[in-house]
This record gives structure tokens, sequence and C-alpha cells, in this order.
């Protein structure tokens, strides 16, 4: 069996259905119609399932200054050929409303009220990873 690998020998940071992580921080994100949303700063990955439960956008300020982060649960993002990064069904109406951090601070994911505000907001469960659905704009699918 032959793998294929890239300079230094490592292997390729994305191939078939996998890619770093590395490559999905700072990938535009969509709304349906097209219009930017923000870009994903990071990925927040469940520790013990090892899945990814949230991404959180980034948009506004000027270079990374004064921006806002908008966890959105993964499950509200779809990987877009055509747009070469990630489309959602949210809108900018949507992020308005959500919980979100600023550049100078950092958001407390250990504090399950605040988690859940997040959670509530887009009507998921850690991020689309749960059975349960609770009220909110949007729904797992």
């Amino acid at each position: 069996m032959s793998t294929t690998t890239s300079l230094g020998g490592h292997p390729p940071a994305s191939g078939g259905d996998l890619i770093s992580s590395d490559r999905v921080e700072g990938t535009n994100v969509y709304d349906q119609a097209g219009n930017h949303l923000g870009s994903i700063e990071s990925l927040m990955i469940t520790k013990v399932e090892g899945k990814v439960a949230y991404a959180v956008l980034s948009f506004g300020g000027f270079l990374g200054l004064g921006s806002e982060h908008f966890p959105v649960p993964w499950s509200e993002l779809s990987y877009s050929h055509e747009h070469n990064g990630y489309v959602t069904t949210l809108t900018e109406a949507d992020l308005t409303g959500a919980p979100k951090y600023g550049s100078e601070t950092e958001a407390n994911w250990s504090d399950e009220d605040w988690r859940g505000s997040v959670d509530r907001h887009y009507g998921t469960r850690s991020g689309g990873l749960g059975d349960d659905l609770l009220t909110g704009p949007r729904g797992y699918r």
C-alpha cells in the first residue's frame, strides 16, 4: 500500500473526506445567497469523542482587532466546492442576536450556562452532537 507524502515527508493536509484543522481555520463562510458572513477562526472539538462541535466564526474588525467571534454548531455548516468555503442556512440576522465574544476576550467553554445559550440560540445540543433538540431558530440536521 502506497502513501502519498508532501514536502518534508509529512502526509498531505487534506485528501478524500479528511482535512487538517489548520486548513479549515481561515476558510470563508457564506450564507445561502453567497454573502460572506465571516471566516472560521477556530474549531471546538469534544475531548472524549474527538468530534467537531463548533466552528468559531470571526468577522468585523481590521487584522483581527475589534473582530467579534460567534460560535456556530458545526452541524450548521456544509462545505461548498463552488464557494471554496462553507455555506450555512444561517443569516447575518441569526448571527446578530447570537452569543458572541470580542477579540479581547475568550469564551468560557466550561461555563455550562454560556455554552447552553449558544445551543439554545441555534436549537442544538452540544454543537449539534446530541440527540435532543432545544428551542431556537435552527434544528440539528
